[in-house]
């Protein structure tokens, strides 16, 4: 990786950081407890969006490696890719962070262990988001090295910590 790609993924992440950290100060200042039922719909939405999300932008690579470079199929992926991570799941994995955030610390008082694996894993999943940002930007430059195979195994990733994340909030098993 090239020292202006990493400085490009460290102001990315530094700004996303900075978004999230001011609507969940805002969320924490403003909401109170009452609100409960609200920031749980807002959080199931969001995550919902957020996965979907990440799991359509791999099956796009899919459809995307091999094209010509420049061609009109390639340019409208390019511009699909690019859409669906600025317009929907970036959006979505900032207001999944401030609403779950907001119940962990409100709700939960940041207590169980399927609470922190849980954290964990949307860490993992919010770094493999930042992996799917820097493949939208490959892609827009005609740089992907990876074969569709690559991204159809890619595509399992979001869905194995997915069910993880279920099944610690629901059965609450630790």
């Amino acid at each position: 990786m090239q020292q202006a790609d990493i400085q490009d993924v460290i102001r990315r992440a530094i700004v996303s950081l900075m978004v999230t950290a001011v609507v969940f100060a805002t969320m924490m200042g403003l909401l109170s407890e009452a609100a409960y039922l609200w920031i749980k719909v807002l959080h199931i939405v969001a995550v919902m969006s957020w996965m979907a999300g990440m799991l359509y932008l791999p099956r796009l690579f899919v459809n995307h490696v091999g094209l010509p470079p420049e061609s009109a199929a390639s340019e409208m992926l390019k511009g699909m890719e690019h859409r669906l991570l600025v317009y929907i799941i970036n959006p979505a994995m900032i207001a999944s962070w401030c609403a779950g955030l907001w119940m962990a610390w409100r709700i939960f008082g940041f207590e169980g262990t399927w609470l922190w694996l849980k954290l964990a894993l949307v860490l993992g999943l919010s770094a493999f988001h930042g992996y799917l940002a820097k493949a939208v930007r490959d892609f827009g430059a005609d740089r992907n090295p990876h074969s569709s195979r690559y991204w159809r195994f890619m595509n399992e990733v979001p869905t194995l910590i997915m069910i993880a994340v279920v099944i610690l909030v629901v059965l609450k098993p630790f």
